[in-house]
């Protein structure tokens, strides 16, 4: 951690002090106990599935990774650490890092996988404990309202939350030149996958996600899951999306490239996805609805399909029938921060819902822009036989040059995403750093 960061994160753990005395007053608690969490043996085996401390303790402890361990805050006192340190020849125990922050919190290095005994007043119980242990505490399990204010108090991001989210784009973005080289060089999904890894500095374990290494066709595939070991016959083009970890923090980046065996049109595209996509994100401000924003990029994506002639209808009526949604099925973005999907998108901040609309139930943030909030922007254009072939029968169908779309779909899809900060004034993108 840098001097800079440091010193941000002593004022970052100053609000978090602050905060949680006025919602633990406001909640009527008395102290509240975080767990870290733990890993889960997968069934019938021994070998844990891939771990992930709960966030609201990443929160206040940067250190991704902790299990078994305990944080307990009380309003005017220092936070008391349990951290679970065993005696252990098998792996390799945790130990009291040397770092400024260590000095806000009374650590206690602990054998015990069980939750300390607390003693006084009402208490909460935060992360994933049962009922059982709650009540053996004395305390209540995930208090409803109370996680919902303290979700709230993650949408709106320090200084040091920022730079930690501004690093992780830094490493990301060496990672995802590291994906194209191997790509040009005639790369498998693998070793692409591979090189992005090597080149971001993080084993497959730490990503944030499970990374999108898709060639061709698989690139429509939006979740893609898998890595091909072969290199393909052709290469017409590759979509990454993948991030990196700093302290907790996630990046979250897209990227799309055309390869030597591509069409023209295909090329094209991506240069004016990645025009809209800059377009989209000059409407990034405080006080803009996000949703607005999102109907805005199907506005601009129906221009982008007629203008490549891919349907013989205005823009709006591309909007109107269904067929941008089709072209593009995700929604324009989300918060990010702690969680990649973060906490917050849809809820009002006063606790009301905040439902996606009826035509776009994917859109993960419904709320209006506040200062402080890291969104991405990742608008798409996809070639989604599942999505696309249903309309061919239709009128709506109609409007569709379907020669181009098959000549195409074997490229498979566009997503172009970058992660940006509401300032005060604006936007920053934390992506574009060169």
């Amino acid at each position: 951690m840098t001097e800079e960061r440091a010193a941000s994160h002593q004022d970052h753990l100053d609000r978090l002090e602050s905060a949680y005395q006025r919602l633990a007053e406001k909640h009527g608690y008395d102290s509240i106990l975080i767990y870290s969490g733990a890993p889960r043996v997968h069934y019938a085996d021994d070998q844990a599935a891939t771990f992930r401390s709960y966030a609201h303790f990443l929160h206040w402890v940067p250190l991704p990774g902790l299990s078994h361990s305990w944080l307990w805050i009380r309003p005017g006192k220092k936070p008391v650490l349990w951290l679970h340190a065993p005696e252990d020849f098998w792996h390799l125990s945790p130990e009291v890092p040397d770092a400024p922050w260590v000095s806000r919190f009374d650590i206690r290095l602990t054998t015990e996988t069980l939750p300390p005994a607390l003693t006084g007043g009402r208490l909460a119980v935060l992360g994933d404990v049962s009922a059982h242990v709650a009540q053996r505490l004395g305390g209540e399990p995930n208090p409803p309202a109370l996680v919902l204010a303290l979700d709230e108090l993650r949408v709106r991001k320090t200084a040091y939350e920022i730079d930690c989210i501004g690093e992780a784009n830094r490493l990301a973005l060496a990672g995802h030149q590291a994906a194209y080289t191997a790509f040009v060089a005639g790369a498998a999904e693998l070793d692409i996958q591979l090189a992005y890894l090597g080149a971001s500095r993080q084993r497959e374990s730490d990503v944030p996600y499970q990374n999108i290494v898709g060639l061709n066709i698989h690139a429509g595939v939006l979740h893609y899951q898998h890595y091909d070991l072969r290199s393909p016959a052709s290469y017409k083009s590759l979509l990454v999306d993948a991030g990196r970890s700093v302290s907790g923090y996630a990046s979250d980046i897209t990227r799309t490239w055309s390869g030597r065996d591509a069409d023209p049109r295909f090329n094209a595209l991506i240069d004016s996805l990645k025009a809209m996509q800059q377009r989209l994100i000059e409407d990034i401000r405080p006080g803009v609805s996000f949703v607005a924003v999102h109907h805005l990029m199907h506005q601009y994506l129906g221009q982008l399909l007629a203008e490549h002639g891919l349907v013989r209808c205005s823009a709006d009526a591309a909007v109107d029938t269904g067929i941008t949604r089709a072209f593009c099925p995700h929604g324009l973005g989300h918060l990010l921060g702690l969680q990649v999907h973060d906490v917050g998108g849809r809820v009002s901040p006063d606790g009301h819902p905040l439902p996606a609309p009826e035509t776009d139930p994917a859109l993960r943030l419904t709320r209006e822009l506040e200062t402080g909030m890291v969104v991405t922007v990742e608008p798409g254009l996809y070639f989604i036989r599942l999505l696309l072939d249903p309309l061919r029968e239709t009128a709506t169908g109609r409007h569709i040059e379907w020669e181009q779309v098959d000549a195409l779909s074997g490229h498979g899809g566009i997503r172009i995403e970058d992660n940006i900060l509401v300032t005060a004034e604006g936007h920053e993108n934390l992506t574009r750093i060169d």
